[in-house]
């Protein structure tokens, strides 16, 4: 009798579909009655209902950036990271980012008695197809609005691989340094070698960061000097 009617509830609960226009609680109720669904995200108030993924265009680039930040996290206490988790940022957002990375205490995140992460992680990555994803758009704005303080976005299709900064409220594009590292102004020894990740060459990308990693605290800073290009000009 009980099976019967967890079963009838559930099938009294509309699905999460593409565009729809809810409110976070809707969402989530409507979430946890689809424990098949793998990911879906509220931006703005609108549900996005991911597609299936392929390996090339997601899933080993997914692979990548994890083993990098993986291999930062096994080295620096104190900062932790997760793989497709839901933040809870505000009333209209719930974001299920691609990776992220956060300062466990004394951060700008805390994780829930429910176990998930609230507030905004300081660091967020994503796996988009190209600059028309809403990963440069709508969410952009989202992570920017709520403090996000370095968003880094992968467009697979273009080869293409940005870096922002958030600086007095608006984000800018981190260049490379001289020797072609774009180092991160968050996470000390988080260094990232752009063209050997887009090449596909994970052990140099796992060989730069590890010199990140070892080099003296008191040289990142002189070490890691960037230009901030441009504010991001995604509309």
């Amino acid at each position: 009798m009980m099976l019967a009617d967890t079963t009838s509830q559930l099938l009294t609960i509309p699905p999460l579909e593409n565009g729809d226009k809810l409110t976070r609680a809707e969402f989530e109720r409507r979430y946890h009655a689809m424990p098949k669904l793998k990911k879906a995200e509220l931006i703005e108030g609108v549900v996005y209902v991911a597609s299936p993924l392929r390996i090339k265009s997601h899933g080993e680039p997914h692979a990548y950036i994890m083993a990098w930040l993986g291999t930062y996290v096994a080295a620096t206490p104190g900062v932790g990271f997760a793989d497709n988790t839901t933040v809870l940022l505000d009333a209209d957002n719930e974001p299920q980012p691609d990776a992220l990375l956060r300062i466990e205490q004394g951060g700008h995140s805390r994780i829930t008695e429910d176990d998930y992460v609230e507030g905004a992680p300081e660091l967020i990555v994503e796996i988009a197809a190209s600059s028309a994803s809403y990963d440069l758009h709508e969410k952009l704005k989202v992570y920017r609005r709520n403090g996000v303080q370095e968003y880094l976005v992968w467009r697979v299709y273009e080869h293409q691989f940005d870096w922002f900064r958030l600086n007095e409220g608006e984000y800018v594009q981190l260049e490379a340094n001289s020797d072609d590292i774009v180092c991160s102004q968050v996470f000390l020894g988080l260094w990232l070698d752009k063209a050997a990740l887009l090449a596909g060459n994970l052990a140099k990308v796992l060989a730069i960061l590890q010199q990140g990693l070892s080099t003296p605290e008191n040289k990142l800073i002189f070490l890691c000097k960037v230009t901030i290009e441009h504010t991001a000009d995604f509309k």
